[in-house]
């Protein structure tokens, strides 16, 4: 590791720890280890350009451009030292003397440091550089914010400053230029980045995935939650394999690394555009399984999100059943394998008045497969589905579901008995939940996720159901056998 390198890291360090956590957060400001920005700067291939010019946006005390530097120096691209050209946008006044000092250990390199928001000069974008490494700030952008809307004016449409950073970063490369970024998983389903995954698959072809798989360790100086990842872009390159590497924390010390053809990162099939990460070569039973290759539109099952919002009905909900209300479920009703209804003395309400306009948000009492949208990272698996059981409310005639939940429905009526038990095995399944977690980086399960997922046919699905039906207890080795056994 060179001096600069080692001084930017120790500045990092000293930020971490005396920098407040409401003040990071405001910047949405993590900075990079040096063994991070070693291995991002390692990433990069070795190619021949006639001049080169690295972009570094967010550069904080330029411990990427100091790691890319390194790599010059050592001959590791083949860039001549004299011939780079270095160009960091930082706004934060506390950084910007560090920054230009790190890159002053260089004697030969041409620097250029911008006191400003990259995302300012978006209107002046164009492809000037060569090589792009980023670790942008993670905040949401409001609609009808001044960034948000600049961006807007130029045609991108992404819902946070990473997001943003990327976007535009990827227009300023020339063809066949590189980006390198470490970014925040979550981009890669949902449909709040749709826009943003179709610039990337359109502009650019994806080379490299990175996964650091612990949600806690990777970035524990600055208190990083979010499961993070780096992606590798070539602007305008042909798409070929996909090399996705994983390991736990920023030591690399259980480093993985395998190759995986395109159409196994983002299904051919998929107007989502889901980025999937498989972290491993071991097949998934369910993408590989010819059996499992339904919509929910051809199964005639719909999914939507509980249309209760509790605070914008509180004149509505009661603690306890009361005459004309129907059951109100939330999470804490919801079992793996069984609904515990109602709940004296529990923080949520257990029941609504009907009446009409409340009954506008009410399911007729049936057979439903109900999804939590949250939870816990501590949770073995990410989906946990429950069987709603219209003999558990026997008395009422309907069911309202509150926000948190997900639930699988024809249209407001109950399932099949047997197709909402067979979904309920289906979701519980091993093999569901490592489909699930190629996509899905985070705790929330959203309905998009639920809708993007292929299942079997309604025939399989009542084989589930009647199997379910002749266990004494919901074994997760037995479902997992029974998954085999019919995908």
């Amino acid at each position: 590791m060179s001096a600069s390198l080692m001084h930017a890291d120790y500045i990092r360090r000293e930020f971490a720890a005396k920098t407040p956590a409401d003040r990071k957060s405001a910047l949405g400001q993590f900075m990079t280890p040096s063994s991070v920005s070693e291995f991002m700067a390692a990433l990069f291939a070795n190619k021949k350009f006639d001049q080169y010019r690295l972009l570094d946006a967010g550069a904080g005390v330029g411990s990427l451009s100091c790691a890319f530097a390194d790599r010059c120096e050592t001959n590791s691209l083949n860039i001549p030292l004299d011939q780079l050209e270095v160009v960091a946008y930082e706004n934060d006044p506390l950084l910007i003397e560090h920054l230009r000092c790190n890159l002053s250990y260089y004697r030969q390199l041409r620097s250029h440091v911008h006191v400003s928001d990259f995302l300012a000069v978006t209107p002046e974008v164009k492809p000037q550089f060569t090589h792009a490494i980023l670790n942008p700030p993670y905040n949401k952008m409001a609609a009808k914010s001044p960034e948000r809307l600049l961006l807007n004016s130029i045609g991108i449409d992404v819902p946070n400053l990473y997001a943003a950073f990327v976007a535009v970063a990827l227009r300023e490369l020339v063809q066949g230029g590189q980006l390198v970024a470490l970014i925040p998983r979550s981009f890669c389903n949902g449909v709040y980045y749709k826009a943003f995954r179709k610039i990337i698959l359109q502009q650019s072809a994806i080379r490299h995935l990175h996964l650091f798989e612990s949600r806690t360790s990777a970035f524990k100086a600055d208190r990083v939650l979010q499961e993070n990842m780096i992606l590798v872009l070539e602007k305008g390159g042909e798409q070929k394999d996909v090399i996705v590497s994983s390991c736990k924390d920023a030591t690399f010390s259980d480093l993985k690394q395998h190759t995986h053809a395109f159409n196994q990162i983002v299904f051919d099939a998929d107007a989502e555009s889901f980025i999937h990460i498989p972290t491993s070569n071991d097949e998934c039973l369910i993408e590989r399984s010819p059996q499992a290759i339904y919509s929910l539109d051809d199964l005639g099952i719909k999914v939507s999100t509980g249309p209760v919002v509790d605070f914008r009905a509180t004149e509505y909900l009661r603690q306890m059943p009361v005459a004309d209300c129907a059951p109100l479920l939330y999470p804490i009703h919801l079992h793996a394998d069984k609904v515990t209804w109602p709940i004296e003395n529990a923080k949520k309400c257990n029941a609504i008045l009907k009446n009409a306009l409340t009954e506008k948000s009410m399911y007729k009492n049936g057979f439903y497969c109900a999804v939590r949208r949250f939870s816990s990272k501590e949770e073995r698996r990410r989906i946990i589905p429950t069987l709603i059981n219209p003999s558990d409310f026997a008395q009422y005639d309907d069911l309202a579901f509150e926000n948190h939940l997900n639930v699988f429905h024809a249209g407001k009526v109950g399932l099949p008995e047997l197709v909402a038990r067979g979904l309920v095995v289906y979701l519980s399944s091993s093999a569901m939940d490592q489909s699930f977690r190629r996509f899905n980086g985070h705790t929330q399960v959203n309905v998009t996720d639920l809708r993007n997922m292929r299942y079997p046919s309604l025939d399989i699905l009542n084989e589930l159901g009647q199997w379910s039906m002749q266990q004494d207890k919901f074994d997760q080795v037995a479902v997992d056998k029974k998954m085999e056994s019919v995908l």
